[in-house]
């Protein structure tokens, strides 16, 4: 291999692989979202269930892609399943869409989390601490933060894949750790019995919380699926990024086994922790608390029950930990992405070259710079409702994807096929619609803009001049 044509090293064995896989999905939402599934949903045994649902979701997807993995181990993952499974269009409208708002806007979410929790310990750099504004645009200190995180951690994976994998295989472990401590310690110190009894009483009487008359009110009959369609964003986005993996496949070793391998293995340990976590805060907090806690910080509070006054900075750290390990797997996953779009002709040409450290380094400042601005937008709570919609709805078409291949490309040799299929497939397929057209319902018009970002990319693909087939 040339110095002057560099290709990908596969490098990440099976563990790396499972560290990228579990690392990108933990962020800051399990630390924070339960809070709003619960005013959504205002019980204990809903609130267990959506994140069930969530985890029997995410797991049947990646089980579900282990096939697509191992049928096309390359770089690029999703977009070249796409592509393969229908044409090019279908692909670039999953790439532009990955990088208009996906994979930037959760970069950009989780740089702003690890600042806002940065601020617990050193309070002059949060939110309010205002450098300067230009009109009704306030650029605080936790947003520069945010951006010298990212480009922190981009001009890292420029050096090469060894300096992304350790901070991935170390961070991801540390919070691995850091999460199981805290469930367990939650049992064992802070859990109180009549909390417990007293939050499992009617657990499945559904009610949700309208602030307009701060009050609680009975949802019955097709309102429970709305409801928890609209409690799934948060556990979605929580649960989202598994599919990190299929990126990089170019540089794990035995891409047709270890990619679907490590899918499998990183879900179910993040949605054990997960659920766990969840029936931790419910035998530590009364629902109320966990409903109300102090913007939305609901390990926060359950960590002051179990360490005290110390409680807060556990988690501030907790999370800082947690958001630094999730960006450097989404920044390093997502420029492959783009690497691959341009060497199909469907992204900046300069995105198509490795650097001589064999990483796509245009693609990696590129992705950083669109991820900075979105942290200066001040609107990444909204981007978050937009992802939710369109990721799903990528993954069930994804899925489909099985399906026809296996009528059209029957004799691709598959050393993975996709598990129970076609019983556990198209279930994923039929939860991920309901899920779409309720959350249409509940929430409109992020739902629309969503689809809208989507759709913006179809005259840019025939601007691409890309019109006939790769």
């Amino acid at each position: 291999m040339s110095e002057n044509n560099p290709s990908f090293k596969p490098t990440l064995g099976l563990f790396d692989a499972t560290m990228i896989v579990a690392g990108s999905m933990i962020g800051s939402g399990i630390f924070i979202v339960s809070a709003d599934i619960t005013r959504n949903v205002g019980s204990t045994g809903w609130l267990i269930v959506v994140w069930l649902i969530t985890g029997f979701m995410t797991l049947t997807a990646a089980l579900s892609y282990g096939e697509l993995s191992a049928m096309f181990p390359k770089a690029g993952g999703q977009y070249v399943y796409l592509k393969e499974a229908f044409n090019p269009l279908t692909g670039f409208l999953y790439g532009w869409s990955f990088f208009a708002v996906i994979q930037t806007a959760t970069i950009a979410a989780v740089g702003v989390a690890f600042a806002k929790f940065t601020a617990y310990i050193f309070p002059s750099l949060g939110e309010n601490s205002i450098l300067f504004s230009i009109g009704n645009l306030h650029i605080s200190k936790a947003q520069i933060l945010a951006v010298v995180l990212i480009l922190f951690l981009t001009y890292v994976n420029t050096k090469g894949i060894q300096g992304g994998k350790i901070i991935q295989t170390t961070f991801t472990s540390a919070k691995l750790l850091s999460l199981f401590g805290l469930i367990i310690f939650g049992f064992l110190l802070a859990a109180k019995s009549e909390v417990w009894h007293a939050n499992w009483k009617d657990a499945f009487a559904m009610k949700s919380w309208y602030p307009e008359n701060k009050s609680w009110t009975e949802v019955v009959g097709l309102g429970i699926v709305g409801a928890v369609a609209a409690s799934m964003v948060g556990s979605i986005f929580s649960s989202d990024a598994w599919n990190n993996v299929t990126f990089i496949a170019g540089e794990i070793k035995n891409p047709q086994r270890n990619i679907g391998l490590s899918l499998f293995l990183g879900t179910l340990i993040v949605t054990v922790i997960y659920v766990s976590t969840n029936l931790m805060y419910v035998s530590v907090l009364p629902l109320e608390k966990i409903a109300f806690a102090e913007n939305d910080r609901v390990a926060v509070v359950a960590s002051h029950e179990i360490f005290g006054s110390a409680g807060a900075i556990v988690i501030a750290v907790m999370i800082m930990v947690s958001t630094f390990g999730c960006n450097n797997g989404l920044i390093l996953a997502g420029a492959r992405v783009y690497n691959t779009m341009a060497k199909d002709g469907l992204f900046f040409k300069p995105a198509a070259k490795l650097n001589k450290n064999a990483v796509p380094e245009w693609a990696l400042w590129a992705q950083s710079v669109l991820a900075s601005v979105l942290c200066f937008s001040g609107h990444y709570g909204d981007l978050l409702d937009m992802i939710s919609f369109v990721v799903v709805l990528f993954y069930a078409i994804t899925i489909l994807g099985i399906f026809r291949l296996r009528k059209t490309k029957p004799d691709i040799p598959r050393p993975y096929k996709a598990f129970l299929y076609p019983v556990l497939p198209a279930l994923y397929i039929l939860l991920a619609l309901i899920f779409c057209v309720f959350l249409i319902q509940m929430k409109p018009v992020y739902a629309g803009i969503g689809l809208g970002i989507v759709l913006i990319g179809i005259p840019l693909y025939y601007l691409a001049g890309r019109s006939k087939e790769i």
